[in-house]
């Protein structure tokens, strides 16, 4: 997967949209203004692509313990984030899709329920 088909996956959702908030380089994605995915540019140009994706504390653990190309968020909660590790290729695009989406849920979920009626609308 490369970064436009990851950026168009992201941006499929509804409620998405993209910003650099941080500086010019991390590109997140959030739904009603909250995040759900972070991804640096410089890394993916140089070579070392990789997501940052919220995921459940206890899905966390088992990814882990299944991929070595999961690894606890790299500058984010340990508990609640995990930084995807794509270029060692382990990681297929069918599985990285299924984990934009848990973590897309996973911010919907604690989402007011003003806001969550707002994406079914």
């Amino acid at each position: 997967m490369n970064i436009e088909q990851l950026r168009n996956y992201c941006l499929e959702k509804k409620g998405t949209t993209e910003d650099f908030p941080f500086d010019e380089d991390t590109l997140v994605f959030k739904v009603l203004g909250k995040m759900f995915a972070l991804v640096s540019l410089k890394k993916w140009e140089s070579g070392e692509p990789a997501i940052n994706l919220k995921a459940d504390p206890e899905y966390s653990e088992e990814l882990r313990a299944i991929y070595h190309s999961i690894r606890p968020g790299f500058h984010m909660s340990k508990k609640h984030w995990n930084t995807l590790y794509l270029n060692e290729g382990e990681l297929q695009p069918q599985v990285i899709k299924d984990l934009v989406d848990h973590s897309y849920k996973m911010v919907v979920r604690g989402m007011t329920k003003k806001m969550r009626e707002i994406l079914l609308s």
